[in-house]
This record gives C-alpha cells, structure tokens and sequence, in this order.
C-alpha cells in the first residue's frame, strides 16, 4: 500500500475501512496458506478442522456448509491417505462417523499451530486484539449463518 493508499483509506468510513482490512487479510492468509496445507486441499483441510470430535457426515455437511456428496469425496480421499477413518455411530448404527486417525490428529494439531502463527504474522494484532477480532468475527459468522449463506460458501 503507498503512501496515497494510505491517506485514501483513513477518509474513507470505518465500515469501508473494515472491509478492505478482512478483503486484505483474506487473500494475504489465501496466499500464504497454500505454503501450509502440504499435499492437503483447501477442503481437506477444512474438514481436517472441523473434525474436532467424531462426526457424522450430514453434521459435518452442514458445519462446513457444503453439500454431502462433497464431504463424501473428501472423506473418502482423507481416508484413502490414512487421516481419517469410518467407524459405525454407537447411537445408531446405521449411521457412520468420520473419525481422525492418530496421524489425522497431529496434522490438524500442525495445521492449527502453522495457521495460528500465520494469522499473527499476516495481521500484526497483539494476543489482546485478536481475542477482540475473533469476538467480533464470531458475531458476523453468526449473524450472516443467521441471515443467509452467501452462495460462494456453498459450494
């Protein structure tokens, strides 16, 4: 950003200002996140994350907001690398849950840690600032899940 940015953003309106900073922060994180993910598609990994607990499929469709023929494609190429595993659901037996393997759990461990450390990097915020964004970024994902998906998350 020059200098002339710069004066640019400050007369701007804080609502303009908030934009530009998370569309900045967004493609900085994008860009550098593909150095993280290994051999890890941006999918994959975002059910590596979601997958704190054993899930079913349905649940985690609708955790990732994605549709269920694409979390089977990406469950089944996971398991197919050894990070995950289907085990039947004690509550149901005709359901399955997706369950992280032992090397499933510490690439999500490492994934979590590297995106944790990038986020600092990429955004300059202090510890304090951050548990203040992440405050208020909980509050928009609930508020635009509430309000409707945006049809880019659906896919």
């Amino acid at each position: 950003m020059t200098c002339d940015d710069n004066a640019l953003v400050k007369n701007l309106g804080p609502e303009m200002q908030a934009m530009m900073g998370v569309y900045a922060l967004y493609w900085k994180l994008e860009e550098s996140l593909a150095a993280v993910k290994q051999d890890l598609s941006h999918q994959e990994c975002h059910m590596m994350i979601k997958l704190d607990q054993p899930k079913r499929m349905g649940v985690l469709a609708a955790d990732m907001q994605s549709v269920p023929s694409t979390i089977t494609s990406t469950a089944d190429a996971l398991e197919q690398s050894g990070y995950l595993t289907r085990q039947r659901d004690p509550e149901d037996r005709r359901a399955w849950l997706l369950v992280l393997t032992d090397k499933g759990l510490e690439v999500r461990q490492m994934l979590i840690a590297e995106a944790g450390a990038l986020f600092h990097r990429t955004s300059g915020l202090t510890a304090a600032e951050t548990s203040e964004f992440a405050r208020l970024a909980r509050k928009i994902r609930a508020n635009i899940q509430k309000t409707g998906i945006p049809e880019g998350l659906k896919k």
